[in-house]
């Protein structure tokens, strides 16, 4: 896979993400988990995607297990939506490190330039161009990547 636009996910709903649909935008692609102790960054994720979607942000949640804070697969999506507000698009639950990865995540961390995910939340800015902005670490507040996101938003 040589471009982000090469991919496809499975939305919750079963139907598939192609992600040549994010041609042009911002996209901000974050590893989620309903249960981690920083899943109230759901909220900030949120108003990031609220603020600046009319102006081509586009945010993908990604739900993974690998670190064991995830609920059932068909309850994920309600629970983001009824506890955080969630509306921007969240995937089928997916493996983000070792064996069975899901290969966007490969693509990710091969293009920040960073080995593993070591925890839920952690966020890829990927720009307008399709090239790699920025990895944060899972403890960035959706409220520290605001300047990060104008200035992709504005080249």
């Amino acid at each position: 896979m040589d471009s982000i636009y090469s991919f496809t996910e499975k939305e919750m709903s079963g139907q598939t993400i192609d992600f040549n649909q994010y041609r042009g935008k911002v996209l901000l692609i974050v590893n989620t988990a309903s249960k981690c102790g920083l899943a109230p960054q759901l909220e900030g994720l949120e108003a990031l995607y609220q603020e600046y979607q009319s102006q081509g942000l586009a945010i993908l949640g990604l739900p993974s297990n690998q670190f064991r804070q995830e609920i059932a697969a068909d309850e994920i999506s309600q629970y983001c939506q009824l506890h955080y507000g969630v509306t921007f698009p969240m995937t089928q639950p997916v493996l983000v490190n070792g064996e069975g990865e899901d290969p966007l995540f490969t693509y990710l961390k091969q293009a920040a330039g960073h080995g593993r995910i070591k925890w839920n939340y952690t966020k890829f800015l990927i720009g307008r161009n399709g090239q790699m902005i920025h990895r944060y670490a899972p403890t960035t507040a959706p409220a520290k990547m605001t300047t990060d996101i104008q200035k992709a938003l504005n080249s």
